[in-house]
């Protein structure tokens, strides 16, 4: 089926409709946001607290609440956990993603509402595909079945009906009967909580789909299409699955991965899309497929949203802005109300905006994932194209990496320290390293500010990781699969001294 049926036709110009709409007006979208959920929650405890029934301005908002993190919410999320209700949202609130972000040993327990559900994840997930219909009308994506990669799923035991898992868990389970019909594998197999069984199964069900699309992080799409071409003797995955068309992308940067999934997919008509969503909200993803100009920040999608210019960062009274009032180029960190009942809550991501009206924005890093240590103030961004950079010019593949600093001794100045599993790897771990150090300092100045002369920085040391050492590390600290990624970059060496220690 070539041309899209009439009724999914209309469905598909209405929802572009409201794309449009919320681009063409993103101040009075924002505005209508923001009212709407102090409205909603003006009788909770928090808003009583902070008197949301007398809060009528952007302004008076930010003066009568302080900026939020998941430790001064806590206390409240654990209460709704116990059972109590109408604490942060208006709503019951049934359902905790458990979330990490990082290797941490603490989980972050976000709640869920309905109304997050059905009006910020699933409406995005809805908005992606009708974007990717708007690129090319003519595509056969619907004609076959949706492969997720999603988390495993627990229930959490402190009461009977609160329940929790990753993200993606508790999509899958919340998700409607027809959902289910498009995905695969069933919700058995993909909720499963052992990663590596469940790679197994995926693959021995899935190789006999006719699979149109995959949604998942990388490193874990990889491991499934590399397991399905070990079973199947195919080439490549397009033998497997000829109709494959897309893939849908977030979490990580998708640079270091490019040249792999290139190998691993091989057909010219495959398209890539990549999205920003996380545990407590989607916030955005690429309206314009062909061309990546940043991605499309959703407006109506029941968060509002503040912007923290980076120097901010770490005083004690911050100050954030509006859509109206940020500028292309700049970092900020991004700061969210929710209809999951999060208030003023600092993300920890940073962002920086490609445009504006429309507004676009790329994720650049994490506020505490970075290093600063010499004052060279290296971003994820940063190093992520440094070491692709590094891959073009060497022919290498990089499968993961974390980078640390090495601290000042006594008789040595201070230098990076970059721990790096490759796929390919270079024919010359020197001159990649050559690359890396070159193509750093010219994109942060600060960086080859402390690297001139050697009079900071000496040159980075890197290290050549046997293939598996990341997912060994992973496994023994419990953080196998589903949200948990290798940090990037750290300002202190406790992840690079856990590494090597095991490798010893």
């Amino acid at each position: 089926m070539r041309i899209l049926s009439p009724a999914i036709s209309r469905l598909m110009r209405l929802r572009i409709d409201r794309i449009e709409r919320f681009m063409e007006f993103p101040l009075e979208t924002q505005e209508d946001v923001f009212h709407n959920l102090l409205s909603q929650a003006q009788y909770t405890e928090f808003g009583k607290k902070y008197d949301f029934g007398k809060v009528f301005k952007v302004q008076d908002y930010k003066k009568q609440v302080p900026l939020q993190d998941y430790e001064s919410l806590k206390p409240y999320i654990h209460r709704i956990m116990a059972g109590e209700q109408r604490l942060l949202w208006n709503t019951p609130i049934k359902w905790f993603a458990k979330s990490s972000g990082t290797t941490s040993d603490k989980s972050k327990f976000i709640p869920v509402s309905q109304e997050s559900l059905n009006d910020c994840h699933y409406r995005a997930g809805r908005d992606i595909f009708t974007l990717y219909y708007h690129n090319f009308p003519d595509s056969d994506l619907l004609t076959g079945k949706s492969l997720a990669i999603g988390g495993s799923h627990q229930v959490n035991q402190l009461n009977d009906t609160s329940f929790y898992g990753d993200l993606s868990a508790v999509m899958l389970q919340n998700l409607p009967f027809y959902g289910q019909l498009v995905k695969t594998p069933e919700l058995s197999i993909a909720l499963m909580a052992e990663w590596e069984e469940k790679i197994e199964q995926m693959a021995k069900v899935t190789m006999y789909e006719n699979v149109t699309s995959i949604l998942g992080v990388p490193t874990w799409t990889i491991v499934l299409i590399r397991r399905i071409l070990e079973l199947t003797g195919s080439r490549c995955i397009t033998e497997v699955w000829p109709n494959l068309e897309l893939y849908v992308h977030g979490g990580v940067s998708f640079v270091p991965y490019e040249s792999q999934f290139a190998g691993l997919i091989q057909s010219p008509s495959m398209r890539y899309m990549e999205t920003y969503n996380a545990s407590e909200g989607f916030f955005a993803t690429q309206d314009n497929v062909l061309h990546s100009e940043g991605l499309l920040l959703f407006l109506n999608h029941g968060i509002f949203y503040e912007f923290m210019p980076l120097e901010e960062y770490g005083k004690a009274d911050p100050q954030t802005l509006q859509l109206n009032e940020v500028e292309t180029g700049q970092q900020y960190a991004l700061v969210i109300s929710t209809n999951g009942g999060l208030w003023r809550y600092v993300l920890g991501d940073t962002i920086r905006f490609t445009s504006l009206y429309p507004f676009r924005i790329e994720v650049t890093g994490r506020t505490k994932f970075y290093i600063n240590a010499f004052g060279e103030e290296v971003i994820v961004d940063n190093a992520d194209r440094a070491i692709a950079e590094a891959c073009r010019q060497t022919g290498s593949i990089v499968n993961d990496y974390t980078v640390a600093p090495v601290y000042f001794q006594k008789d040595s100045n201070g230098a990076h320290e970059w721990l790096i599993e490759f796929e390919v790897p270079p024919p010359d771990l020197n001159r990649f390293n050559d690359i890396l150090d070159k193509m750093l300092q010219s994109i942060n100045s600060d960086y080859e500010a402390k690297r001139y002369k050697s009079i900071a920085l000496h040159k980075p040391v890197v290290h050549s990781l046997s293939q598996g050492t990341f997912n060994a590390w992973l496994k023994q600290k419990d953080k196998l699969g589903g949200q948990h990624k290798v940090p990037r970059l750290s300002n202190d060496r406790k992840y690079v001294d856990e590494i090597l220690g095991m490798m010893k």
